[in-house]
């Protein structure tokens, strides 16, 4: 049994806290005046630091205490919140993530300019409000001594069951209780199980509290504000007088257990009279239960082990294939029955692991926030970035290798894409440009979209551009969607100068190769002066899909089930007479149909009832005629070897029940191919 390393659940957890910081000061930059996002960034900054010290991260803890002051400062109304603070605050996190991934590198002064940022952030704002009591005195007085006006406060409070186990200590909120002022506490101990029952890492005590403090009630809220979510807490105000008539009470009741559990020297008398309240134990015991389950639905598993398991279920699901061929051939009708329940046992293990590996594009989504406003602030530019279908779930491989290439297409929209602020008014568009990041699922794929509202692609820069490069001929015909996927190849930039956002012409490049390797396509839309629109449209998942199995020749081929729309039969004089035109009529429309047999270059003859297999992507669509249709079949995808990388036709390939090999058809290739021959006819008839 392996056990879990504590600086790499630090480094987990840490970054979990780094991107909760990030998402606070993002939000905090449109809602400066918000005290709950301030509260969340405070409690994110603070909790860093702590956790931090604990496992010898001693750079990162005194580090981010800076941080931590200055949001403590802007909590106590000492400063504002500006614009400046966040943009230093978010500066320092990333420092702060450089310190958890490399405590021990040599960071020079980078943490020094910083500090120096922020610190500058934060004092521009000190003085403003200083100059103010002077100008009228006696109300400044007046202020002075009701701030130091002394509130009783009773508190009560409650912690969950097994908040000791999770790191909680009472005895450090009492003494931070005490630290306020003056004040008496007293254990109740009246929940607390028998001994046989009595589990010693559990927590069953609550206590009473009556603190007399200069304090106001926020004081006191800030003690527990990390426990706040999971604890039972009741705050009330007392006058002077309520707490003397609540003493004598107090002492004839129970004076002694007041006198051993109070250290603080206070008099027993006090002590505001204990009231236990019979439905305190079973509240307390609630919020334990939940935080419990809650913190069983949820388990931290490493993407490896989940890749790994990924691979014994598609070994899995071979055998299961093997097992389902044998017994189909075989007249024992125990073995049918074994080899039906295990595939449909293996269907379901299958499911299960796939939505195991679904995540949804929120988690690709929300890298971008960040992304978008540093460059709204480089580049002088107003941009406003909207999001949308967020929940739809796609293969977590897909997620980790879509992150670059959207990152080359956001700055590239916002650099390219979107004019200044000046221009757009001139234009008479808004001053804020909106750059889009939406996702949807159709059928077996995911079309992830990157849409801006800027000025568009300027067509005769890219042909002049592709001309001068050699890419094309000058005034060779293109069609409009073949001229603007041109800029995807390698080099290819229409700036007129390099800059840290583009210009060297590697972006696009990366984004083309990126969404191939993952049996993608790119689909690129484009208004002159409303602005463009590239959608990339990617598998749901790369490991097991359900395919249709077809044989053409005497070779046999998987064609993606979520492709298929249709299947015809194509009579020996239906095809006699397609000849020459490829073209089949669906429903008063006519459909291009490819025919694999030629396409392959099979040398055989076709079977007398061959058979078309309509396929679809988006709106586009096209049949491929084959000899036979084997079947449905559970397809493990395989990658094909470096030798096969340009053979576009196959996007990988699986292992049949009876260990032979059969490709898998790439749909939006054949589709594009289907088109093209389309268009070739129209032009030639």
């Amino acid at each position: 049994m392996s056990t879990l390393d504590p600086v790499a659940v630090f480094r987990t957890e840490a970054a979990e806290c780094l991107e909760a910081i990030e998402a606070g000061l993002l939000d905090l930059t449109h809602q400066l005046d918000n005290k709950d996002l301030v509260d969340a960034v405070f409690r994110g900054l603070h909790t860093l630091k702590g956790s931090g010290a604990m496992f010898g991260f001693e750079a990162l803890a005194a580090f981010t205490h800076h941080c931590e002051t200055a949001f403590d400062r802007v909590r106590k109304g000492e400063v504002a919140a500006t614009s400046e603070l966040v943009a230093a605050v978010l500066a320092a996190q990333d420092h702060m993530r450089a310190l958890v991934d490399q405590p021990d590198a040599d960071h020079g002064d980078i943490g020094h300019k910083l500090l120096t940022q922020l610190q500058a952030a934060v004092g521009g704002r000190e003085a403003a409000p200083a100059a103010a009591p002077a100008a009228v005195s006696v109300p400044a007085v007046a202020r002075d001594a009701a701030a130091k006006k002394k509130n009783s406060w009773r508190i009560r409070f409650s912690l969950p069951a097994n908040s000791m186990a999770n790191g909680t200590n009472p005895l450090g909120l009492l003494d931070e209780l005490r630290d306020l002022g003056e004040c008496t506490v007293r254990a109740n101990t009246s929940a607390i199980p028998p001994l046989d029952a009595l589990a010693p890492t559990e927590l069953h005590i609550s206590w009473d509290v009556t603190l007399t403090s200069e304090q106001d009630r926020s004081a006191i809220d800030d003690v527990f504000i990390f426990v706040l979510d999971d604890m039972e807490l009741s705050v009330e105000e007392i006058s002077g007088q309520a707490a003397a008539t609540a003493a004598p009470v107090e002492e004839k009741a129970a004076p002694a257990p007041v006198a051993a559990a109070s250290p603080a020297p206070v008099s027993p008398t006090t002590v505001p009279e204990f009231r236990p309240v019979e439905a305190v134990p079973a509240k307390r015991e609630a919020p334990a239960a939940v935080s419990q389950a809650k913190a069983a639905e949820n388990v931290r598993v490493p993407a490896e082990r989940l890749d790994e398991l990924m691979d014994r279920v598609g070994e899995l699901v071979i055998a299961q294939s093997r097992l389902s061929q044998l017994a189909s051939a075989s007249t024992d009708i125990a073995l049918r029955s074994v080899s039906e329940e295990i595939e449909r046992l293996s269907g379901e293990l299958r499911d299960t692991m796939m939505v195991l590996r679904m995540v949804p594009v929120a988690t690709l989504f929300s890298r971008f926030r960040r992304l978008v406003h540093d460059l709204a602030r480089e580049t002088g530019k107003v941009i406003e970035l909207v999001t949308e279908g967020e929940s739809t779930e796609v293969d977590k491989t897909v997620i980790e290798r879509l992150a670059d290439p959207l990152v080359h297409l956001v700055r590239n929209s916002i650099d390219h894409g979107l004019e200044t602020p000046a221009d757009r008014l001139a234009s008479g568009k808004t001053e804020a440009g909106t750059v889009t990041l939406s996702a949807r699922q159709a059928g077996g794929e995911v079309i992830i979209s990157i849409k801006d509202d800027g000025r568009g692609i300027n067509r005769e820069r890219v042909r002049a551009k592709a001309e001068s490069s050699g890419l094309i001929q000058p005034g060779q015909p293109l069609s409009d969607s073949e001229l603007l996927q041109l800029i995807f190849a390698p080099g290819f930039s229409t700036a007129a100068a390099i800059t840290n956002l583009s210009g060297r012409g590697v972006g696009m490049d990366v984004v083309k190769k990126t969404v191939e390797a993952l049996r993608g396509a790119i689909d690129i839309v484009s208004v002159p002066g409303q602005g463009s629109e590239v959608s990339l449209r990617i598998p749901l998942t790369l490991a097991i899909i359900d395919g249709l199995l077809v044989r053409v020749g005497s070779g046999r081929y998987v064609i993606p089930l979520s492709a298929v729309e249709e299947c015809l039969e194509l009579s020996l004089e239906e095809d006699l007479r397609s000849r020459g035109r490829s073209f089949i009529s669906l429903r008063d429309s006519l459909v291009p149909f490819l025919r694999l047999r030629d396409l392959f270059r099979t040398g055989t003859k076709p079977d007398v009832h061959q058979k078309v297999v309509v396929i679809s992507t988006g709106t586009e669509r096209v049949g491929l005629v084959v000899d036979q249709i084997i079947g449905d079949h559970q397809t493990v995808i395989k990658s094909m070897s470096k030798l096969h990388n340009n053979v576009a036709t196959f996007s990988g390939a699986t292992i049949l029940g009876d260990g032979s090999v059969a490709l898998i058809l790439d749909v939006g290739h054949l589709v594009a191919a289907g088109q093209q021959q389309e268009a070739q006819l129209r032009v030639a008839g």
